[in-house]
């Protein structure tokens, strides 16, 4: 009996050590995080970016403006299509002259099952939008079912390499994959959008220079 006692006490110390070690890296990573004060940020995408399901300030362009502490507009719009997305963009770009582009759309092509080639050419035209304009774009990679697993479609890679890009593909994979970091099917939690933002933090804090210019 004693020594089952013991052995469980082990195993919770353990646990307990594990968990400050995680929250202490943790911690220490969100505070790592960095961009010159002056950054803006345009998040342009559809109901992910809007924040579908949660509070404004629970949205993970939301997130993202107090993890970098820098602007963050949120262009998200419910709904929208990739086509969409590319008539709507350059006139956003031209009212907000941001230095970033987070971008994260076609989560409704793949759900209405359209042209994939179509998708790809719409989502590669708004990153030259953008470097035409000498900003530097982040892109997300929307998740889907294929077969019996969630992954990200080719076309999001392929983007990312023909137009020099950094790819953020973990965070609405792994949502997927977790009920519990989901409002809906389709749609993150609060603690989803959370994931996103600092995925994506993490990612502009590595990557981002202010002088490179595409």
């Amino acid at each position: 009996m004693e020594l089952f006692t013991l052995r469980n006490f082990i195993i919770i110390l353990a646990l307990i050590v594990g968990i400050e070690v995680y929250r202490s890296s943790h911690d220490r990573n969100t505070m790592s995080l960095s961009l010159p004060l002056n950054t803006k940020i345009v998040a342009f995408g559809d109901s992910l970016t809007q924040g579908y399901g949660v509070l404004p300030e629970q949205s993970y362009p939301a997130v993202l403006a107090e993890l970098l502490h820098v602007d963050v507009v949120n262009e998200g719009v419910s709904g929208e299509m990739s086509a969409q997305g590319l008539a709507r963009l350059s006139s956003v770009l031209d009212r907000t002259q941001p230095d970033i582009l987070v971008l994260c759309h076609g989560g409704n092509d793949l759900l209405c099952q359209s042209d994939v080639r179509q998708t790809k050419a719409n989502i590669s035209a708004m990153v030259k939008l953008a470097h035409d304009r000498g900003i530097y774009v982040l892109l997300v990679g929307v998740a889907t079912l294929d077969i019996l697993r969630f992954s990200v479609p080719s076309y999001y890679y392929d983007i990312a390499k023909e137009r020099s890009l950094v790819i953020e593909d973990e965070s609405l994979k792994a949502i997927q994959e977790n009920e519990m970091l989901r409002g809906d099917a389709v749609h993150p939690n609060a603690q989803g959008y959370a994931l996103m933002a600092e995925k994506i933090a993490l990612l502009l804090s590595e990557h981002y220079i202010p002088s490179l210019r595409p």
